[in-house]
């Protein structure tokens, strides 16, 4: 049996760290095309499952804060509990999206707050139907 040590653990750890890098932009150029593009700027994949009947994309909202509250100190405070959502099927598999809607704390009034997805359509290049969408999606 060889033991190996420092450079060489080191090679093997950062080789297997790129391809899953790799993999993981893979995967998200693939979903990319099956799903609305614009999701992506305020979401990130954070897991993907593909199972024998069904695909599970695990998405998490991006720390960007909302427009409405540029001018306040605020606070990340986790997540709401996540929702599922049903999309349409891939090669005959069912699709779950796992979404998770991030919130935040207003320092100045201690009120916890979320994007407003009305909101987003106003004063953005997103259309009234990609909100919509997401409203739909998320509340």
């Amino acid at each position: 049996m060889t033991l190996l040590r420092g450079k060489e653990k080191r090679k093997i750890f950062a080789g297997k760290k790129e391809t899953m890098t790799a993999t993981r932009e893979i995967n998200q150029n693939l979903l990319k095309l099956v799903l609305p593009s614009e999701l992506f700027d305020y979401f990130e994949i954070t897991d993907l499952k593909v199972e024998d009947q069904s695909v599970h994309v695990f998405f998490d909202e991006r720390d960007i804060k909302p427009t409405a509250y540029l001018g306040e100190k605020l606070t990340s405070k986790g997540f709401h509990q996540q929702v599922t959502i049903q999309d349409f099927p891939l090669r005959d598999k069912a699709v779950f999206l796992h979404v998770r809607r991030r919130r935040w704390l207003v320092e100045s009034t201690k009120e916890v707050v979320s994007r407003d997805w009305d909101s987003v359509a106003e004063g953005t290049r997103y259309t009234k139907s990609f909100a919509a969408f997401l409203k739909g999606l998320l509340g």
